[in-house]
């Protein structure tokens, strides 16, 4: 059985460089997250000081809440499902618009052991970041195909996604 919390050294570290590039750029990060359940934002708040950077979590596992809370298009979930590209931009610049960000990071998958459909097996994720510069907002997306069990996709997912804030 695999450990639920990110005392994982590695994962610590990547959430320190994380803190301190955000803080080099002076931007705030906000993150939207269904399949970690806040994992994510727990991994940023181990951070001594992380309150320089950043602002707030979203945790929606629902559909209901992707649409309440982030203002996902109800027939976008229909029509494309949860795990889908356009739910996790859709996301990405939910979060941002409802923080005080500059950047933020979504995901969304299937991280088992059940919820596979066709073309969604076990371990797919969609993850995305949305920078706001001024008035522009750019935001881009990625699929994963993690294996392994619920806490290895969970784990593998929550360190792409800080990954990929360094890229942005």
């Amino acid at each position: 059985m695999g450990s639920t919390t990110t005392s994982d050294g590695a994962l610590t570290r990547l959430a320190m460089r994380v803190g301190r590039e955000l803080l080099a750029r002076n931007q705030r990060v906000v993150t939207a997250e269904s399949c970690t359940g806040g994992w994510i934002a727990k991994a940023l708040t181990d951070i001594a000081g992380s309150s320089q950077w950043f602002t707030e979590g979203f945790v929606t596992y629902s559909n209901e809440s992707k649409a309440v809370s982030l203002g996902v298009s109800p027939s976008v979930l229909r029509s494309q499902g949860a795990v889908s590209e356009a739910v996790v931009r859709a996301m990405a610049t939910g979060a941002l618009k409802h923080s005080g960000a500059q950047l933020s990071v979504a995901v969304t998958g299937i991280a088992g052991p059940g919820g596979a459909m066709p073309g969604k097996p076990v371990g797919t994720v969609w993850m995305a970041w949305a920078v706001k510069r001024g008035r522009n907002t750019r935001v881009s997306a990625d699929i994963k195909h993690f294996k392994g069990d619920r806490d290895t996709v969970r784990r593998k997912t929550v360190r792409a996604a800080l990954a990929g804030i360094l890229n942005r």
